[in-house]
């Protein structure tokens, strides 16, 4: 489980980050829609637009926010959002993987170069960084929900391939293969799970300097502010003072 505390703080501090809800609400119905588009518009048949709705509802976007996401994917006026993935290296040589969604690539290529840049580190091409990382499902759930024991029973006999128990809730990681199947397995026994989407986990992580991983931290909050991106990894761990320092 290397880099699994670093992997979390980056998520809670984006989520932080993303406290204007109308930014938020934004990128969570730019998701529903692309995922509707790409596939059909029904959650219970559609991996990525469950994931999407779940997201949604986890920051308490109201219903017909989300429908109405869904329903633009039918629409011919709706904008048409390019699903690319940058890769790059930020300050200390850290592996960082941004997804974004944009309707003008050329301006979105543009910022998230310039963040890399100012910041010491340089976007790098498609595939120079992921083979650091294993594209893998996560479902989480609070850890008032089940044990770690029954946590662990359920996600082994669903399929899954490691858990994560700890104070902060129980994560279940699986193949891209089995995502769909062990996340429906476990819904059907816990219910429906906070968190359940495709990710970008480490295989190892590097442990920077207070200098170093101010620098990230501040690079990675660049980039959850653009409107384009959607989710940012990196591979690195820093100390617990700089993160409570930074407010993460």
């Amino acid at each position: 489980m290397a880099g699994h505390s670093q992997f979390k703080n980056i998520m809670h501090r984006k989520g932080r980050q993303d406290a204007q809800k109308s930014k938020l609400f934004g990128k969570l119905a730019r998701e529903i829609t692309v995922a509707a588009k790409l596939g059909t518009p029904d959650p219970a048949m559609n991996a990525r637009l469950r994931a999407a709705v779940v997201a949604a509802r986890v920051e308490n976007m109201p219903k017909d926010n989300i429908d109405r996401a869904i329903k633009k994917a039918s629409g011919s006026d709706g904008e048409n959002y390019d699903d690319i993935r940058y890769e790059g290296y930020g300050p200390g040589g850290v592996a960082v993987i941004v997804e974004a969604l944009t309707d003008n690539r050329n301006r979105a290529a543009s910022d998230i170069r310039s963040f890399f840049t100012k910041s010491g580190g340089n976007l790098g091409e498609t595939g120079s960084v992921a083979f650091m990382f294993d594209r893998t499902g996560i479902i989480e759930y609070d850890a008032s929900v089940a044990s770690d024991d029954a946590m662990l029973d359920a996600a082994i006999e669903a399929g899954a391939d490691d858990v994560a128990s700890s104070e902060s809730g129980h994560e279940v990681y699986a193949s891209q293969e089995t995502f769909r199947e062990v996340a429906k397995a476990l819904e059907s026994k816990f219910g429906e799970p906070r968190k359940a989407a495709l990710t970008w986990k480490p295989q190892n992580t590097i442990s920077v300097d207070d200098e170093t991983g101010e620098k990230l931290l501040k690079l990675i909050d660049l980039l959850n502010e653009h409107d384009d991106v959607q989710n940012v990894f990196a591979n690195f761990e820093v100390s617990d003072a700089l993160m409570a320092k930074m407010g993460g």
